[in-house]
């Protein structure tokens, strides 16, 4: 698990010191036209820029960042973390936490680099937030638990299904 976690932090640090460095704030670099672009945004929102507009959101966000990662170690024993596939997913989630909690704090934003988008027909674009190394972490993460979750329950009510067809 902290393997995993270290990796994650560390690929996202180093994928977000490359925009940081080649990548001037707020520009754009497109990679496949009409699709795909890295873009350097700051996000001081939460995940897809949520409440971005609030003033010392960043703040406030870090902390419940903080707070979550804490609650999360504490509390890893109840989401399978014995499984290699439970502690490839807290592995996840924890580096993705940490990776963008490291951004609150150094650069009071998390920066985000990944945009996909679609061309509307009059020139706008249609796009899926940006998002970074660290996002995609935490979701793979949080998807990995839910289809743990879901194997379980799968798995746990089998027997109560065999017992319920031999009476």
């Amino acid at each position: 698990m902290a393997i995993v976690a270290a990796a994650v932090l560390v690929l996202d640090q180093l994928t977000k010191l490359a925009v940081l460095k080649y990548l001037g704030y707020a520009k754009e670099m497109v990679v496949i036209d009409g699709f795909f672009k890295f873009v350097h945004w700051g996000n001081t929102g939460a995940a897809w820029s949520l409440f971005n507009e609030f003033a010392g959101s960043n703040q406030l966000l870090a902390l419940f960042a903080l707070t979550a990662l804490l609650v999360l170690f504490l509390t890893r024993h109840h989401f399978d973390s014995h499984t290699l596939v439970g502690q490839l997913s807290l592995g996840l989630i924890f580096g993705g936490i940490a990776g963008n909690l490291v951004d609150r704090f150094t650069h009071k934003h998390v920066v985000d680099f990944l945009y996909f988008y679609l061309v509307q027909r009059g020139g706008g674009e249609i796009g899926f937030p940006a998002f970074n190394v660290a996002d995609t972490a935490i979701c793979t993460g949080v998807g990995l638990l839910f289809l743990l979750s879901w194997q379980k329950d799968q798995t746990g009510s089998a027997p109560a299904r065999e017992q319920a067809g031999q009476s």
